[in-house]
């Protein structure tokens, strides 16, 4: 029975964290007790109440504390935050009681332990692993610190997101300055202030096409320079602090950084690994992108502007070569996009390549009337196998970028049954306006390739088998959880995909071949200026992490941009808006460029096998999307690839 969120209030999300709490107790208490009774610990008396009260609290989180990123009422998401800061606290303290400590070890020595195998093997290693890094080793003045500290991370945390969440600024300009920007995209606006004004907020279907078509350079320099603005009194200091305290629990645990500690849990293994990742990309990459540049400035001059190429720029001269060299308009493509056709054309294309059926559900009972809700189902056996909601419009104080979220995790409850998961797309895409519905911006990037990518992470999370929820769907290592999603953008770009959903939005008529093949060939146009910036993000990341003491932000974040071949914009502090450094990517925002080099090599069975092969599609659903995280990552490449990758790939295809 699917959670009805038209009565969440306060109170419910209170309510629901408060009773997932007191069950998770109750089944850790048992699990502790597991190693004092009459009887030798057992799998199902120690390490399964702890996977069930996990998956309590991710249920819990589901209908409550995920509300904070979401609900349109301001209280109820103060209270959802709250909520979600207990929760993060409740699963951090656990691995850190020292009575679950000595019934999991005491399970380990048995020889039932010795005889597990596969995910269940995997799962013990796992918590073992968890209670090392929670410093079961240490003294217990030093585990005490260490948990005072983890808590202290959980609060800065949910603090830093919700300031990027709430943070609202804007720029306010007549009709004339709007020069460059279609009549569409001008009636979306809110109005401004003083009569005749329109209202251009950061949101990213208001920033992102002003960057790449508004002719006034003045007013793109300060739409970017606010967004690269956000939330700096907030989130400055807490960020300082996050550092400080990330650097002081590696060192308690006997690691040299942050990197090192965080890199354990992730294929890469260690910043070293990492940094000659980087080492092999980044010249090729950033030769590439100064000889964009190079192409940009005659086009900058010619405009009338002394000196050299800023960030406010590139994407502007970016989209006018797109126009220019390939004729493509992404104001005119843009109307062979809207939204229902893309969904339909989605569903279609993933029904058919991974064995699916989806039916929209008409009552979603969710929270917003926006947000949509479908059932996915299993097309040969029509089981229904898992429900995702859709919730893919801006509001005041929603989460601002685009993600995939677990409400429900798949797993293997105590009756034997099996979990259906529950998971929700959480986006920003273009609104409908007037007669106009919502018409996706395509190109790298794009609204269209994100909304495939996000889809990408729901397919992950609904089509697992993993018997336990710590292994379920997406929960997998850091950096391989993005290529699933990032091998869904390939199939935005292919001409055979595109024409069998892409429709005028008042026509009808199918998107011209002509087009679609313009399209295709303005994929690659400037790779290095948006690679690099991969890149800088990565780096910039790496190097807060990677360091022994407290690292001037400035200063790295200016050297790190160097990779992009453009000039900081001074003034600016970037690193107050980058969410991802507080919101799990820490020392692991490289897996964006590392999953997608896992991405597009298992893409490439794809290109060679047939581009919509069901066979294909059904062997990467049964070997990689089924399991989830109950096998290591490189296991799942290299089943789907019968060899390990050859991480070569991104620089082959680019």
């Amino acid at each position: 029975m699917l959670y009805d969120y038209t009565h969440a209030t306060a109170a419910t999300v209170t309510e629901e964290t408060d009773a997932a709490i007191t069950r998770a107790e109750q089944l850790v208490a048992g699990a502790a007790a597991s190693a004092t009774a009459a009887t030798a610990p057992s799998f199902d008396t120690t390490l399964r109440p702890l996977e069930l009260a996990g998956a309590a609290l991710l249920q819990a989180y589901g209908r409550g504390a995920f509300l904070g990123q979401v609900h349109p009422d301001e209280a109820l998401r103060d209270v959802a935050q709250e909520a979600d800061e207990r929760i993060n606290k409740w699963r951090v303290s656990l691995p850190f009681r020292e009575d679950l400590y000595r019934a999991v070890t005491a399970f380990a020595a048995t020889d039932e332990a010795a005889a597990l195998d596969g995910e269940r093997k995997r799962l013990l290693e796992f918590w073992l692993r968890d209670f090392r890094r929670a410093g079961q080793e240490l003294s217990p003045e030093n585990r005490a610190a260490l948990e005072k500290l983890r808590n202290r991370l959980v609060e800065i945390e949910v603090a830093f997101q919700r300031n990027v969440n709430e943070y609202d600024d804007a720029i306010e300009l007549t009709r004339r300055q709007l020069a460059g920007l279609p009549d569409d995209y001008v009636a979306r606006l809110k109005p401004g202030k003083e009569p005749g004004t329109y209202r251009v907020s950061l949101d990213y279907p208001e920033l992102e096409p002003f960057l790449d078509q508004a002719d006034d350079r003045s007013l793109r320099r300060e739409l970017l320079r606010k967004s690269w603005n956000k939330a700096v009194p907030e989130n400055r200091p807490l960020l300082a602090e996050a550092l400080q305290i990330r650097q002081r629990v590696a060192e308690l645990l006997g690691k040299p950084t942050w990197a090192h500690h965080a890199m354990e849990l992730k294929m890469a293994g260690d910043p070293e690994r990492v940094q000659a990742f980087y080492d092999e990309l980044t010249p090729p990459l950033l030769a590439a992108a100064r000889r964009e540049l190079s192409e940009m400035e005659p086009m900058l001059a010619g405009d009338g502007h002394d000196g050299a190429l800023q960030t406010w720029d590139w994407r502007y001269y970016d989209a006018r070569q797109s126009r220019e060299r390939h004729g493509v308009d992404q104001s005119q493509v843009s109307e062979y996009f809207p939204l229902d056709s893309v969904l339909d054309g989605m569903f279609a294309l993933t029904g058919d390549v991974f064995g699916l059926d989806y039916r929209r559900v008409e009552e979603a009972r969710a929270w917003h009337p926006s947000v949509q809700l479908y059932e996915i189902s299993d097309r040969e056996s029509g089981e229904p196998l898992a429900y995702f909601y859709a919730d893919l419009f801006p509001r005041d104080g929603k989460y601002g970028h685009a993600a995939a979220f677990p409400l429900v995790l798949g797993h293997r409850r105590a009756d034997g049954a099996y979990e259906r998961p529950v998971s929700a797309i959480v986006a920003n895409l273009t609104a409908p306006s007037g007669d106009r519905p919502s018409l996706l911006r395509h190109g790298q990037h794009g609204e269209v390739e994100t909304l495939f990518h996000e889809f990408g992470h729901i397919l992950h999370m609904s089509l697992t088998h993993a018997e336990f929820g710590r292994f379920s769907g997406a929960e997998t290592e850091g950096d391989f959880v993005e290529a699933p999603s990032q091998i869904m953008e390939h199939w935005v770009w292919e001409p055979k995909v595109l024409q069998q959903f892409a429709r005028h939005y008042r026509s009808g008529e199918p998107i011209p071949r002509a087009l679609v093949e313009q399209m295709a060939g303005s994929r690659y146009l400037n790779v290095g200026l948006r690679a690099t910036r991969q890149v800088f993000l990565g780096t910039v990341d790496l190097a807060l992490h990677a360091g022994d003491g407290a690292p001037d932000m400035d200063e790295v974040t200016r050297r790190a941009y160097v990779v992009t071949g453009l000039s900081y914009p001074g003034g600016t502090f970037f690193l107050s808006g980058f969410a991802h450094l507080l919101g799990g990517y820490d020392a692991g925002y490289y897996g964006y460029l590392w999953a997608e080099v896992m991405g597009d090599e298992m893409f490439g069975r794809f290109a060679s096998e047939g581009i919509v092969s069901p066979t294909v599609g059904g062997e990467y659903r049964r070997t990689v999307l089924e399991p989830g995280g109950s096998r290591s990552a490189d296991e799942l490449v290299a089943g789907f690839l019968g060899r390990p990758p050859a991480n070569d790939t991104y620089l082959r295809l680019r």
